[in-house]
């Protein structure tokens, strides 16, 4: 049997979030923002909710649940609010719900267009830890056609140094910049005696502090060094066929994913152009080693165009 009982006419706004499974603060909410009319207190000056407020917390409970905005939410029901109907449609109004079927339904619309964008990002997000836990997280954090040029070096044979330069590379010049670049330390990993030359050029150019001044013969010294070492880089690149793998993969590269040409105004990297880019990533380099990288760009002549 079941026990007789007298169900309340109007509950307190703690037993109205407790049956809802939200809380007297959201419903607060609600009321500042328009979403539900808020109701006359009672003689205890407390806000008493019935059954028709109730039927509105559960609706705007079960599409908040389901990812949609309060805003669009008010704006679904402002419909089902007649002119000075302040707490609500009443018993016999309860059907006007499905009035509001076109503007729920371009809301559902809108939610599921940003939900597939959500899980677009998502399972993008997925991928890279994926990739972090495959590859190691510093490599890892690298786009896809950049880690795998490196994926199959030994272990250790990547520095932390090389990785950062990539990481920079990539952000300024984009995937494919970095993708090249790559091949110069794909050639350092695999020639030993080459990556040596390579840390005696390093060390002699950090020599190159604010104590040297930019006219000390040292500075031409280095700069002749670092240019041997680009020509020797040079020929290992093409005699290995990096060289030739990083042509084609320029020639093959498709045109949405062109690097952009920094004279053009859409030229950008993320929402920082190309050239602004290039000058907030700090370098801390004397004027003496500036000079040097300039002297050794002069040595290697006009690029062919």
């Amino acid at each position: 049997m079941f026990s007789s009982f007298t169900p309340p006419r109007q509950v307190t706004i703690g037993g109205a979030a407790a049956f809802v499974g939200t809380t007297p603060r959201a419903i607060r909410h609600y009321h500042q923002i328009g979403l539900l009319p808020e109701p006359e207190r009672g003689s205890d000056d407390r806000r008493r909710y019935g059954y028709d407020e109730m039927i509105r917390l559960l609706w705007i409970r079960r599409m908040a649940d389901a990812g949609i905005a309060l805003d669009d939410i008010r704006d679904a029901f402002a419909s089902t609010i007649g002119a000075g109907d302040g707490a609500g449609a009443g018993a016999g109004d309860r059907g006007s719900y499905s009035d509001d079927d076109g503007d729920v339904a371009r809301i559902l619309n809108r939610l599921e267009a940003s939900l597939v964008a959500r899980q677009a990002e998502l399972e993008r997000q997925r991928t890279a830890v994926q990739r972090m836990r495959a590859q190691g997280s510093r490599l890892g954090l690298l786009s896809d056609l950049v880690s795998d040029r490196l994926a199959d070096l030994p272990e250790g044979a990547l520095r932390q140094d090389d990785l950062d330069t990539l990481l920079v590379t990539e952000r300024i010049f984009g995937e494919l910049g970095a993708s090249v670049q790559a091949s110069r330390f794909i050639a350092l990993a695999t020639h030993p005696r080459l990556r040596e030359a390579s840390d005696r050029v390093d060390a002699a150019e950090e020599a190159l502090d604010d104590t040297v001044a930019v006219d000390d013969p040292r500075v031409a010294e280095v700069a002749a060094q670092r240019h041997a070492f680009e020509v020797a880089l040079r020929e290992v690149l093409e005699s290995s066929g990096l060289a030739q793998n990083d042509d084609d993969r320029f020639d093959g590269w498709d045109e949405s994913h062109l690097i952009p040409d920094d004279t053009q105004a859409g030229a950008t990297c993320g929402s920082t152009s190309l050239t602004e880019a290039v000058r907030m990533m700090p370098y801390d380099f004397s004027p003496a080693r500036v000079r040097c990288m300039e002297l050794a760009l002069e040595l290697d002549g006009p690029f062919e165009t």
